[in-house]
């Protein structure tokens, strides 16, 4: 996929999608597909962003977490959290008629890394999925994927008791360039959802050298 957002693909053809009542049907038009990651760190909402966005049955691989588990993986912040992700997470979203998005959700915990890192091939760029009740956790991802050299866009998760910050002061806690964009969304909700992935289509598109015809 190296040229995902530039190659149209005759996958219309090939591809099947749901269309709502669980019978499948075919697209008789060119699509361009094009493979993003939803990144973040451990309990972020990934795997809720993918399902609130996905037009077809999301592919989860969740486990619930053991007693075990608690003494790898950092529960501050998310005590509620039961399940966690240990593959990937993955969903599917048409814009604009002919682009499609695959949305690859990767595992937030260091010990996924060599997996991420195999995810990540083929991705044109990347949401990072933040949480103010603990922003440093989120460096680790954003170092991977710029070493990556993935463009990317952070999508501040609003949860119910996380502190209230305002655009200006989290971009300056993020340490973020002045070009890569942030907003907040309710990985829940799924037009906030459909916004932040918008958002990084468009930062995308805006750094992709464009094919003459």
């Amino acid at each position: 996929m190296d040229s995902a957002l530039s190659s149209p693909s005759a996958a219309g053809s090939t591809h099947s999608a749901a269309d709502g009542t669980g019978a499948m049907y075919l697209s008789g038009t060119d699509q361009t597909l094009v493979k993003l990651l939803v990144a973040g760190p451990f309990g972020v909402g990934k795997t809720t962003f993918i399902r609130a966005l996905s037009e077809t049955p999301p592919l989860h691989t969740e486990e619930v977490m053991t007693q075990t588990g608690a003494f790898v993986d950092d529960l501050a912040g998310v005590r509620e959290k039961t399940t966690t992700t240990v593959a990937i997470d993955f969903g599917r979203i048409t814009l604009a008629g002919d682009l499609v998005l695959y949305l690859f959700g990767t595992p937030g915990q260091k010990r996924f890394r060599p997996l991420w890192q195999d995810i990540a091939r083929g991705a044109v760029g990347a949401l990072v999925l933040a949480d103010t009740r603990r922003l440093a956790d989120s460096f680790e991802v954003m170092d991977i994927i710029e070493e990556a050299g993935l463009r990317y866009a952070v999508a501040v998760n609003t949860f119910p008791d996380a502190p209230d910050h305002s655009v200006e002061t989290l971009r300056d806690h993020l340490d973020l360039h002045e070009d890569t964009p942030l907003v907040l969304c309710d990985a829940r909700d799924r037009d906030q959802s459909l916004d932040a992935l918008i958002a990084l289509v468009g930062h995308v598109l805006d750094h992709t050298p464009m094919e003459n015809p």
